[in-house]
Formats: structure tokens, sequence, C-alpha cells
């Protein structure tokens, strides 16, 4: 820990806790602009490592390789995606490969490169919980307390499974995120994969391979009508942008919570090529290998009760469009169930100070909290505010504005000049509480006239 030199310990001016691509994001804009700036983000891993369990082989990253940690807010950065191929001396190669999209594997590499230049990055310290003490904050660590003036929360999310499924967690029943960290061999078994999400489709995709540890049986759930395709199209993208974040955080709660179900596809859906490779292997399992037992697609089925059974588990499902009742049994079950929002656990001892809107977050422009503190102590939050500021909250698309943001705010001045109009849609004004149009005439709309 550094300290002054009467032994007390220097105060921070921003600590971070967790050290995903989003706080790894605002470190790398941090540092070469700010070099004066204390900041520190502690992590409890030993070394970073992203989304680890959902390395499948043939994963790829649903965003352009130019919405890395810093491109969009400084395209001049040392730690961009394209400085990364050009340092690992492989950026023609890339180039000619004609890559559709980026695979997980190199951006993780590509975030592991950025994190091993940056000294504000401090692993193997788990933060205990954020206090407020005084006029400052007081982040205890397994490392010892560091006072900071203010703190940024980039923990990410956590896992979800459906309830029925919690009293059976073990070696043959788990979530997606931890497919990779197991060495399972699934010849001649079941397996069941629960979620219609590109996670699903990844999974299932290399549980459909032809090797000699694959399923004897995959059997593929969704909630979904159908296993459907993200919607990446370009007017889709513009609710990825800087613009319509802004114009979302405006607009009533109420319609907040009604755009985020319309826009789901835009970023809970299955890659186009993804959905071709899956139909095109079962095409090659059906009628080249002639096996048709093989695999069960499932859409439009809720799993709503889990039980062990003598031959496996035994999966209860309700058909979304009829209510009948089915029931399929597996010798492995996999939840690519996503994951949800709680309330930060290092937060609690300051729940009672921060303003909440039915269980979620008030966030303001700057990405910090609503709470009862100074004005000058800020509690910034990354990926912890979809319910204020749109889907493209939890996604990679915003990661380099958003830091750029905070960074703005934490100095009260310009340091990036990420903001001004470049969308293609003027998403329109936001009618404020009680307000009647007035149009040409005089008369305003709603009037009577005679």
């Amino acid at each position: 820990m550094s300290t002054s030199s009467n032994g007390t310990p220097h105060v921070l001016d921003l600590a971070g806790i967790g050290i995903g691509p989003a706080n790894l994001s605002l470190a790398a804009l941090l540092q070469p602009c700010c070099p004066n700036t204390r900041a520190r983000f502690f992590d409890m891993r030993s070394e970073f490592s992203w989304h680890p369990g959902l390395m499948l082989p043939d994963a790829t990253i649903n965003v352009s390789f130019l919405k890395d940690l810093v491109t969009l807010a400084d395209p001049t950065s040392r730690y961009s995606f394209l400085c990364f191929l050009h340092c690992q001396r492989d950026i023609y190669s890339f180039i000619n490969a004609d890559f559709d999209s980026v695979s997980r594997r190199e951006f993780n590499e590509y975030l592991r490169w950025a994190c091993e230049q940056l000294d504000s990055v401090q692993f193997d310290t788990e933060v205990n919980e954020v206090d407020f003490v005084d006029d400052r904050f007081l982040v205890r660590t397994s490392a010892g307390d560091y006072p900071a003036r203010n703190v940024v929360l980039g923990m990410g999310l956590g896992r979800y499974v459906p309830e029925c499924v919690i009293p059976h967690l073990g070696d043959r029943v788990y979530h997606a995120a931890e497919h990779t960290l197991r060495q399972h061999d699934f010849s001649g078994k079941r397996v069941a994969v629960v979620g219609g999400g590109q996670t699903g489709a990844e999974l299932v995709l290399s549980l459909l391979g032809d090797s000699d540890q694959s399923p004897k049986q995959v059997i593929w759930i969704s909630r979904r009508a159908n296993f459907a395709p993200l919607d990446d199209s370009a007017f889709a993208n513009e609710l990825y942008t800087p613009e319509y974040s802004d114009h979302f955080g405006q607009l009533p709660f109420e319609v907040r919570q009604s755009l985020l179900t319309e826009q789901k596809m835009t970023s809970d859906g299955i890659n186009m090529s993804l959905l071709k490779r899956i139909y095109q292997r079962l095409y090659e399992i059906r009628y080249l290998e002639k096996a048709t037992d093989r695999w069960r697609l499932c859409p439009a089925r809720e799993l709503i009760e889990l039980e062990q059974g003598p031959e496996g588990y035994v999966l209860s499902m309700r058909q979304r469009h009829s209510d009948a009742y089915e029931l399929e049994v597996a010798d492995y079950v996999i939840c690519c169930t996503g994951f949800s929002r709680a309330f930060p656990r290092v937060l609690e001892p300051l729940r009672g100070r921060i303003d909440l809107e039915e269980d979620e977050f008030v966030v303001a422009d700057d990405y910090s909290l609503r709470w009862d503190g100074p004005d000058d102590a800020r509690i910034y939050v990354q990926n912890a505010a979809r319910a204020a500021r749109g889907v493209a909250d939890p996604n990679l698309s915003l990661n380099a504005w958003r830091a750029a943001r905070i960074i703005n705010s934490l100095h009260g001045t310009t340091v990036y000049d990420v903001d001004g109009s470049s969308s293609m849609v003027d998403w329109g004004p936001v009618k404020p509480e009680g307000y009647r149009r007035q149009i040409p005439g005089g008369r305003k709309a709603g009037a009577r006239t005679s």
C-alpha cells in the first residue's frame, strides 16, 4: 500500500472494485492522460481472465474489434486491439484471415496483454466492503484498508439458474460459466442444455461435434418460441450509441422497462452464422452420419422442475403455447441461463444511503449513483445501469465512451472529447411531466376548437 512520509496511507482519487473489461477500459484510458491521478483497481483473482468457463473453441464476440478498451474514446491509444495485433506481429495475418468476428480466446489474450501493461491493477486482493468514514470512502480489502475520494464498481453480474435447479448444483448440474473449467467425458451420455441464447447455441454446437467424447444425445431447451437470431442490423446498433444511451436515460422508468423488453434480441439473440453452423451440423448428423436421435430441440418450453431419478435427472417442462407438460431425462444439465444483478455485497454498509428505483440504481449521466453523501464523493458503476442506461450497458459497445465520461466527471473537465451527436437517428425530445405541445397558430395540442 502506498503511504506518505509520515506512514499514513495515501488517499486514492479512485478505487476500482473488480477488474473486467469495464474497469480495465477505465484504467487504460486513465493511465496515459492522468498520470497524477491516484487510482487502484482491485480483484480477488490471481490474474486476469475473461469468462474462462465459457472459452469454447468456436466462441466469438458479437461486436466489432474497434469496440475494444479504448479506440472509440482515443483511437491513438497504445492499448487498442490493433496495437495488440501489431505488438504480437500478426496484424497482416489477421487482416488476411478476414474473420467475420474475433474469437473470444483472442480477445481474452488482448485483454490480458493490456492488463499486463497497467500498473494500477492489483490482483490477489479481495474487497470485503466499502464504507464512508468522515469525508472519504474506506475500501476494506484483504490487503488492508484504502481511503479513497471516489469508488467505481466493475464487478459484473452474478450467475443465474432457475430456482428448481439450485438444490441439484454439483458435478453434473452446473452453470455454463463453469463449463470449460470442468473435465467431462460425455460419451454415451444425455446432456440437457437449458437456455436459447448465444451461450446455449455455442455449447450445443460444441457438444454436437464428432469427437469420441460427444454425448449420445443433446437436448436443447429454450423458453423462447424459436432459436432466434441476434438483431445486428444497422439501426439496431444505433441503440448501442452514446446518443441513444443519453436519450434512454431521460425516459420514465416504466417506459425504460418496456423498451428493454422490446430491444432484448439486439443483445440476447444468437449470431446468424452460428445458427447456420448448427443447422448444417444437424444436417450432417441426420443425412450423412445416419443418426436420428442425437439431438432434440425444444423451444417454447419452460423448465419448471428438476428431480434426480434412478436413470438420471428428470426435467419437467411446460409447453408455453399450449400449457402441455412433458418430461425429459438427462445425465447432465447445463444452465445457459445468463446472469442477474443483485445489490453489490461490498456496498452493504452504504445500502441505506443509496437511492433505488424499484430495486434499481438511480444513475446520473456520469454513471455515478444518487446517494446522500457529499457531491464530490462519487460512487460510479459499470455494468450495473441497464435499467437506467439501456441494453448497451452490459455490452462491450460503450465501454470506452462510458469510461471516458467517468474520467471527465472525476476531473471536472473534458479530458476526453466523447460527446456530440453522430447518430443517424433523431430520437426526439423527452416530454417533461405536465407538458402540452404548442403547435403553429398558438393552439395547444389537445385543446378544443370550435
